[in-house]
Order: C-alpha cells, then sequence, then structure tokens
C-alpha cells in the first residue's frame, strides 16, 4: 500500500487515518496533509470531535522519514522538515474540537508528539514508546513542549536523555500520556466507539470551551516550535547526525521486520 492520509465523518466524529509502508513513518507530505484536515475538519459545523489514527496494526508511528533526513542538504530544507511536526502539533492545538488519538502499537519520536497534542489519548499494551532523536545526533526539539505539557519534565527528560530505551505503555500511562491501555486492539476500539459515543451526547459549545481551557498557556508555541525546528535543522546536518540516521534506519529496519 502507498502512503496516505484520508478522513471519515459520521455522526459529528471525524476519524483522521494516516498510514506509511515504513511502519507509519512521517515525511513531509504526510505531516502537511494530517495538519490540513485538522484545519478543515475543525472548521466544519457537522464535526464535533476528531479521532487521530494510523494504519495497520503494528507500529502506531515510527516518527520521521528517515529517508527524507538523509537527504536534508541545507538549513533551510532541515528547518522546513522539522517544521512540519510543528505544522501539526499548532495544528491539533489551535482546532477547536477535541481531539483523541489511538495508538495501536510503538510510538516513536514524532509518533510520541502526536500522542502527546491529542486532548485524550488511549492505546494498547504494545504501545511502547522511546524519543529516538539524540540517537541520531538531534533531539525532540519540536515534539519536546507538547512531551513535557503532557507527562511533566522528569518525565520529558528520561525519554529525551535515554533515546535506546523503551518505555512500556504502562509507564506512559503512569505519567499520563496514555488515559487507558487495553490488552487487545480490539478491546482499545470497543472502548473507543462508547468513549466518542459519550462525548458527542455532550453539549458541543462546553467541549470547544473545554479545548480552549486546556491550551491555555501555549500561545506562545507558535514562534517556540519554529525556533525548534531551526535546531533540529541545523543539527541534523552534522557528518555525526547522517551516519547515525542510516545506522538507526538499517538497525530499527532489522528490528521490526
Amino acid at each position: 500500500m502507498e502512503a496516505y492520509v484520508d478522513h471519515a465523518i459520521e455522526n459529528g466524529l471525524a476519524t483522521i487515518q494516516f498510514y506509511h509502508p515504513a511502519h507509519n513513518s512521517l515525511p513531509g507530505f504526510l505531516l502537511q496533509n494530517i495538519a490540513d484536515e485538522f484545519t478543515r475538519l475543525g472548521a466544519r459545523e457537522d464535526v464535533h470531535i476528531i479521532l487521530l489514527k494510523s494504519g495497520g496494526e503494528r507500529s502506531f508511528c515510527a516518527g520521521a522519514s528517515f529517508d527524507e533526513l538523509m537527504n536534508i542538504q541545507d538549513l533551510e530544507a532541515g528547518k522546513a522538515f522539522f517544521s512540519g511536526f510543528a505544522k501539526v502539533i499548532l495544528a491539533m492545538r489551535k482546532c477547536p474540537k477535541i481531539v483523541l488519538c489511538r495508538v495501536q502499537g510503538k510510538a516513536i519520536g514524532g509518533g510520541v508528539g502526536l500522542a502527546s497534542a491529542a486532548d485524550y489519548t488511549m492505546a494498547t499494551r504494545f504501545a511502547s514508546i522511546r524519543l529516538s532523536e539524540l540517537a541520531v545526533g538531534i533531539g525532540p526539539f519540536v515534539i519536546g513542549p507538547a512531551v513535557e505539557r503532557k507527562m511533566g519534565t522528569a518525565a520529558f527528560q528520561m525519554l529525551a536523555l535515554n533515546p535506546e530505551e523503551w518505555q512500556t505503555a504502562e509507564w506512559a500511562k503512569q505519567r499520563g500520556l496514555f488515559y487507558e491501555v487495553f490488552e487487545s486492539t480490539e478491546q482499545l476500539d470497543a472502548y473507543m466507539e462508547h468513549f466518542c459515543k459519550k462525548l458527542l451526547s455532550y453539549n458541543p459549545l462546553a467541549l470547544k470551551a473545554l479545548k480552549q481551557v486546556f491550551w491555555e498557556g501555549t500561545d506562545h508555541w507558535e514562534s517556540l516550535l519554529v525556533d525548534r525546528a531551526a535546531i533540529s535543522g541545523s543539527l541534523v546536518l552534522s557528518d555525526h547526525s547522517k551516519r547515525a540516521i542510516e545506522d538507526f534506519k538499517n538497525g530499527y529496519s532489522k528490528t521490526n521486520n
């Protein structure tokens, strides 16, 4: 299957689904498409809540596209690529609708950022997480504010400084990233359906007001995340990062195939 981003709307629930054959990694065009979907769906009067999910039954999201990272040759290209993650996080933040996230499998780097930027995230026990950025010579700069806001500074520091160590879904639940962890995808989906129906029964104006309250104090993110993208865009040009990205890509492919 080729990479895609699509959406469906049913009874006030909009579902955004993305997919990439490389473990649901995120090249720039997918990031832009996801951000655009949040903007469009957030403006629709027939949409009251939005669910973000990925295709397939294995990885939720492997983060940045390593093929694209390896091809970055200058600062502007690097900043533009990492700004893709900033655009998605900002689109989720500015979206006036409550955003739910379904995490069926492993989340790495930017995948953890997506889960953190949602208003309510649920997962299966297979949804281990890690922030792998430092291992490839950069750092979780763009997604950092979302992860720290959701999980706290101590958890963010632990993840950022242990880029090769997986943390379990239960660990992530204890620190606030996941609100529920289920034994299977089937159980996750059944509860997701139940929870969405409950949310849709509530006053949409109240949900919209709650969304604004949830994100108070983040107006400065518009400039902060762009500045963070410039840091990553600069670091990715180093020889250290280029070697590390190629090694990491090869190692991840062997481990997950």
